[in-house]
């Protein structure tokens, strides 16, 4: 169990981002702190007075997780993207999707602007940021254009005259006017690299210079232009200040690195999507024969992207690999493209790796024993559920179903895979239903199962490298009764496949009641661990199917063939998906059968009819 009395004593007084979760292990709120250590401490004292929110997510939290981070700044971003994907219950959530501005320098211009963007583009430019405190950003261009006097209109320039007269910032002295043909490039791209060398924290000599004019000032008794200045520096000291959470890289990126134990190794993973990091994960190994650094990196890469859905283009690790150039050829063959395996020596990615080597550390030295205690409990669960439904092997690895989609239309499957009690997301998989079964929830599984089984075994007989698929489970879990399972175990059989098979059985509150197997249900007791455990992974594969449904349907909404047709927009494209369920079956129907959908009319049913005759 997760004393949270205990745990709070090895919490570390250093900035981070800590993420509570309830009893089911989802994230219920996000939050950042320039001190771990007396943040939490402060939800968990019973002095001082705590709002009713606050007091109800206490009461809810069983456990707490913490990133730590370089500083504030890092603190921030981190936590805005961690809220942004998990949408936790007790956090504010921004539905705009605005996101925290950057600072681009049009290095892919001859004369090169200044601008403040929301969005990253592979253009060439140079990014920086995202910051968070736009009205540094603001303050920040504002002075580079009083200082350098550089251009901010948006005209194509090649060194030629371009305007027969400059526009009125010249004429206030706030532009060189390079649209009139007379500013000499070098000298205008010297004081572009001077602003770069700022960004990139290589000089100080713009704070240097104003810290001097604000003494000056001061001293002068002129205390508004001073105030003014000292403005000015804050917010360049805010925009120096270093960041290795976003990168405004599109490389994606997994930032790898470990710490040892007695008899165990931790080894912590960080994704690396965009330029942001998007989650991470870690792995408790025991090293009885303390197995060098190499080799155990090594091994872990090969098992870790052996059943991986996804291969990123670069893999960072800490120490050059003696396997490197055969693990990247192996790498790249699966991905398709190049596959980097790299050893940082400077820049951002070895302050990633000193991040991630922290959080290391500080894992395995508050969380060691409670993993080993964790999995050894998992193991225990496991040998509960064995018992039960007297199965001749522990089932390690489970694999679960679920089906979802609405009326019928862009009906997906999902398969979720569970290894020790543990998830295992990178052998999580997806089934977009290619049959036409509406409603019809045993054909959409059936297809799901026929799909997954039939690859299986057809990679297994071409001796293809072990993953999710060619690796079966010990035990199949449906999400549902006697007729899923019965579904599924017409299918094993069909295919000659012997693995047992159980369903999750609800009871009139859409609580999961029970276990059935072989026509015989086990009832559980809704506080026991294997209930729990159970309940843990339907619930992962119904969010896992209802995620990717909807992904489906935001395509089918907003990117179809419906979208050039006049009078159709998305309120009626969702009742015309619903209704015909295809593009194909309304391309067939008739003006009447098209007629009779919800919020259509006889004259938007006839531009539509027409449509699809042209």
């Amino acid at each position: 169990m997760f004393d949270i009395r205990e745990e709070l004593k090895k919490v570390p007084d250093l900035p981070g981002v800590y993420i509570m979760k309830n009893s089911l292990d989802q994230i219920i709120y996000v939050g950042k702190a320039k001190s771990l250590k007396n943040r939490l401490r402060q939800y968990f004292t019973a002095s001082g007075t705590k709002s009713t929110k606050v007091e109800m997510m206490v009461k809810n939290i069983v456990e707490f997780e913490y990133i730590i981070v370089e500083n504030e700044i890092e603190s921030l971003i981190l936590e805005s993207h961690l809220i942004k994907d998990n949408s936790p219950k007790y956090n504010i959530l921004l539905k705009d999707d605005k996101q925290y501005p950057y600072i681009k320098v049009t290095t892919n211009e001859m004369y090169p602007r200044l601008l403040k963007t929301r969005k990253v583009s592979k253009d060439n430019a140079r990014y920086f940021g995202p910051f968070p405190s736009a009205y540094a950003v603001n303050n920040f261009i504002e002075y580079m254009f009083e200082k350098y006097k550089i251009r901010s209109c948006n005209l194509k320039l090649d060194g030629t005259k371009r305007l027969n007269r400059p526009c009125l910032n010249f004429y206030i002295n706030r532009c060189l006017a390079p649209c009139m043909g007379e500013v000499d490039v070098d000298k205008y791209n010297l004081m572009i690299r001077e602003i770069l060398s700022f960004l990139e924290g290589k000089s100080d000599t713009l704070i240097v210079e104003l810290d001097s004019e604000m003494k000056e000032l001061s001293k002068n008794l002129e205390f508004e232009k001073a105030a003014e200045i000292r403005d000015k520096i804050m917010s360049l000291n805010l925009l120096s200040e270093k960041q290795i959470i976003d990168n405004a890289s599109f490389i994606d990126q997994d930032i790898i690195a470990m710490d040892r134990g007695d008899d165990e190794v931790l080894i912590q993973i960080f994704f690396v999507r965009n330029g942001k990091i998007v989650g991470r994960e870690h792995f408790i190994l025991e090293d009885l024969l303390h197995t060098d650094q190499n080799g155990i990196i090594a091994s872990f890469l090969k098992q870790f992207y052996l059943g991986s859905a996804f291969i990123p283009r670069e893999i960072v690790v800490e120490k050059e690999l003696e396997e490197k150039e055969a693990i990247e050829r192996w790498l790249s063959d699966k991905k398709g493209v190049k596959v980097s395996i790299t050893v940082p020596k400077r820049g951002d990615k070895t302050d990633l790796i000193k991040m991630v080597k922290q959080n290391a550390k500080d894992m395995l030295r508050k969380y060691g024993d409670r993993f080993y205690r964790k999995r050894q409990e998992n193991l225990m669960i496991l040998g509960e559920l064995q018992e039960l439904l007297d199965l001749e092997s522990t089932p390690i690895r489970i694999e679960a179903y679920d089906i979802s989609h609405i009326s019928g239309v862009e009906a997906v499957g999902s398969m979720v895979v569970f290894e020790n009690g543990v998830s295992r997301k990178t052998d999580y998989r997806k089934f977009r239903i290619k049959g036409e079964f509406g409603n019809d929830d045993y054909s959409s599984l059936r297809e799901v199962l026929e799909r997954r089984f039939i690859r299986g075994k057809r990679e297994k007989a071409e001796n293809k490298s072990p993953d999710a698929f060619t690796i079966f489970p010990d035990l199949i879990i449906m999400d549902g009764g006697k007729g899923q399972v019965n579904i599924a175990e017409s299918v094993l059989q069909e295919l000659g496949i012997n693995i047992p098979v159980c369903g999750l059985v609800k009871d009139d509150f859409h609580n999961t009641r029970g276990i059935i197997y072989n026509n015989k249900e086990y009832n559980l007791k809704i506080d026991s661990q294997l209930h729990r455990m159970l309940y843990r992974i339907q619930e992962e594969a119904h969010r896992f199917a209802i995620n990717f449904h909807r992904q489906r349907m935001h395509n089918v909404t907003f990117k179809s063939e419906l979208d050039d047709i006049k009078g159709i927009g998305p309120k009626r494209k969702a009742s015309l998906m619903q209704h015909f369920q295809s593009i194909d079956k309304i391309k067939k129907a008739s003006i009447e059968e098209l007629s009779q959908v919800e919020g259509m009319n006889k004259t938007v049913a006839e531009q539509l009819y027409n449509h699809f005759r042209k």
